[in-house]
């Protein structure tokens, strides 16, 4: 049975100090040791937790071997114990090599708590599967014993023989009940400490426990003979003797007892578990089945043995398959027989459970009637095998339910050892089970093709940087196939020179969107070709149980976009040199209509002081040069009116000024 004793083998007596105290004050009794080589015999049955730390990564890793070397220790739970720079030292080799927990030190109370009561409920289950394992090979064994012989006597000391060494019971006999005409005379028939013994005669009125089990039909528990109740009117025979643990079990065939288990131990003894109760109980079942068909039961009868015979035969051939039927009545699987030609012969009450009919309307009914047509064929092939030896386990096959729907059984076949061919089949309704499994395939595979279908890529790698997933959209940014990457190359080299490692580094970091998350940044890669990429990553990373386990990365190409921004610079500024050429042309329209005015009056009284003056006179000359000015002041307002586009030209230095020529020369081409 499993303890809850903790073995602390921690190099650090700091530690190891700490350890021990926290878990004794919260109820797991420990026992420390100096070093991991000094505790490996502290515990020699296996039981209990074992917390392990050596001063370094290598010495808890030979520490941990060396515990495994230890055959009675193998299945013991090791949860290691290490400092956070052990760890990734530890990780993962320590669990390849039979660590079964990791705790980080300094720990956490709550932490050290769950993680150690995780262990002893996994070891409990363990345990509990392996005394099911035992239980169920101890009861094939003794029914195959049942069924192994015609000399029943050998075969029932065969069965309280192994009983008692299975339950650990000093003594284990077998008392059959009176006949109702021998009054209170019962018959020990077998005890397990005297080969010897047979057909003992029992005054019944010396053993009232025997007499309340008969009556009762119920397990009776007698911790210690010398103070129980029920042995009130014979305490002074029972003080006598050394078996002061009593436990009593009723045979029962068709609701009457004809006959006890009796086993009996010292009081330091105990009663039975629970286990062992219900183990004893099936012995019984199983026992009344073979007592009832016994010849032995007939000879107690009227002592004819030819009789007995005749009579055990015809019982036997009568209740071949069905003296297993206590036995198998409470399994939690359904267990059926077939005969050679797939006819049911016997089912357990689970097995109609399961399908959802009774006997009446099973009972000798073809088993490919129940099949789905689909699975008939294979069924068929399975079937044809058998004459070979061939007993296939696991096999799933569709079966009609009695509502008219298909149950999906996963069906595991034996052959029965009756001479005949017939066929032991066991299944259970696995129905849910297939259908969760084909949503969670159906899931999965919804979830790759919305990998595939993303146009941007997605990229996953293990902590050491391996790639795991490639999608369609990373083959289209980085230029390589899926199958060039995934297993074969790093995530280092989808980045120019260290950028996987700041990328992990960020990811490491609570700046850029929490630890194990990367907010959208903006960095380069590396294509196939060599070619740098700008892209935008956002990144996070997977973690099981709390520990990292992967990283994955979404990268949104960024060319196209750059590309669009160039595009769109370009037109916008082309759009504000329209924009100015626009307003130029209308300024110039607008001075060309206001000076026309005043210019035509100056040109007009220019001319008319032209005529009134003398000729050659300075005042006519002046005269003149005013009418050339303001005609050459007109030719540029002309111009100034026929502006198009902006056109300049240099001036005085770096001074550029407009080019009325050029500005409107295509207003003077038209």
């Amino acid at each position: 049975m499993t303890t809850r004793r903790v073995l602390v083998l921690v190099d650090d007596e700091v530690l190891r100090a700490s350890l021990t105290s926290t878990l004794e004050a919260h109820g797991f009794p420990s026992l420390g040791r100096p070093t991991a080589d000094a505790g490996l015999a502290a515990i020699t049955d296996g039981g209990g937790v074992a917390l392990l730390g050596g001063s370094t990564p290598e010495r808890t890793l030979e520490a941990l071997r060396e515990l495994r070397r230890e055959a009675s220790l193998t299945t013991l739970p090791v949860v290691l114990v290490a400092p956070d720079q052990h760890v990734q030292a530890l990780f993962p080799t320590a669990f390849e090599q039979g660590a079964d927990d990791l705790l980080r030190a300094p720990y956490q109370t709550a932490e050290l708590l769950a993680r150690v009561s995780a262990r002893f409920r996994q070891r409990g289950q363990v345990d509990a599967l392996a005394d099911d394992k035992h239980d169920a090979e101890v009861m094939l064994e003794l029914t195959q014993a049942l069924a192994s012989s015609l000399d029943f006597r050998e075969i029932l000391y065969t069965v309280v023989r192994r009983i008692a060494d299975v339950v650990q019971m000093a003594r284990v006999s077998i008392v059959l009940a009176p006949e109702p005409d021998q009054g209170d005379v019962g018959y020990v028939v077998v005890a397990s400490d005297d080969e010897r013994l047979s057909n003992l005669r029992l005054d019944l009125t010396k053993y009232p426990e025997i007499r309340q089990v008969l009556r009762t039909r119920e397990v009776l528990t007698i911790r210690d003979a010398r103070t129980h109740p029920v042995l009130d009117g014979v305490r002074h025979d029972v003080g006598q003797s050394e078996y002061a643990s009593m436990s009593l079990l009723p045979i029962v065939w068709e609701q009457q007892a004809i006959g006890v288990l009796f086993l009996r131990a010292p009081a330091e003894r105990g009663e039975l578990s629970p286990r062992e109760v219900h183990l004893c109980r099936v012995l019984a079942s199983a026992t009344a089945v073979a007592l009832r068909n016994a010849r032995v039961m007939q000879s107690l009868r009227d002592h004819t043995q030819q009789i007995t015979f005749a009579r055990f035969e015809a019982e036997r051939r009568l209740r071949e398959l069905k003296r297993y039927a206590d036995l198998f009545a409470s399994a939690a699987e359904g267990i059926a027989v077939a005969d050679v030609d797939g006819r049911l012969l016997f089912a357990n009450p689970r097995a109609y459970e399961i399908v959802g009919s009774d006997e009446e309307d099973l009972r000798g009914t073809d088993l490919l009637s129940s099949i789905h047509p689909e699975d008939v064929d294979r069924v068929r092939m399975l079937w044809s095998g058998f004459a070979r030896g061939e007993y296939p386990r696991g096999v799933d096959i569709r079966l009609r339910h009695a509502d008219g729907d298909y149950i999906v059984c996963s069906c595991s076949f034996a052959s029965l050892a009756d001479g005949e061919g017939a066929v032991l089949v066991s299944f259970q309704d696995v129905t849910e089970q297939r259908r969760t499994e084909a949503e969670f395939v159906k899931t999965m595979e919804f979830l790759e093709s919305l990998i595939d279908a993303s146009v941007d890529g997605i990229v996953a790698s293990d902590m050491e940087g391996n790639i795991i997933l490639f999608n369609q959209g990373a083959e289209r940014i980085y230029g390589w196939r899926a199958e060039e990457v995934v297993g074969r190359m790093s995530v280092q080299q989808l980045y120019p020179g260290d950028g996987a490692r700041e990328v992990m580094t960020k990811l490491k970091s609570d700046k850029y969107g929490g630890p194990g998350r990367l907010s959208p940044t903006q960095l380069e890669a590396v294509g196939k070709n060599g070619e740098r990429i700008p892209i935008r990553l956002s990144a996070s990373m997977i973690y099981e149980r709390g520990e990292p386990v992967a990283t994955f990365g979404i990268f949104t190409d960024l060319r196209e976009k750059l590309r669009v921004e160039e595009r769109l610079a370009e037109a916008q500024q082309k759009l504000a040199s329209t924009e100015r050429q626009a307003l130029i042309a209308e300024l110039a329209g607008t001075a060309a209509h206001e000076l026309n005015q005043p210019l035509t009056s100056v040109m007009a009284y220019a001319e008319l002081l032209k005529r009134r003056l003398e000729a050659g006179t300075a005042e006519h000359r002046a005269a003149e040069i005013m009418v050339r000015e303001a005609e050459r002041m007109a030719d540029i307002v002309k111009k100034i009116g026929k502006m198009t586009k902006y056109e300049t030209k240099s001036y005085v230095g770096r001074q550029r000024i407009l080019d009325l020529d050029k500005s409107a020369e295509d207003e003077a081409e038209e």
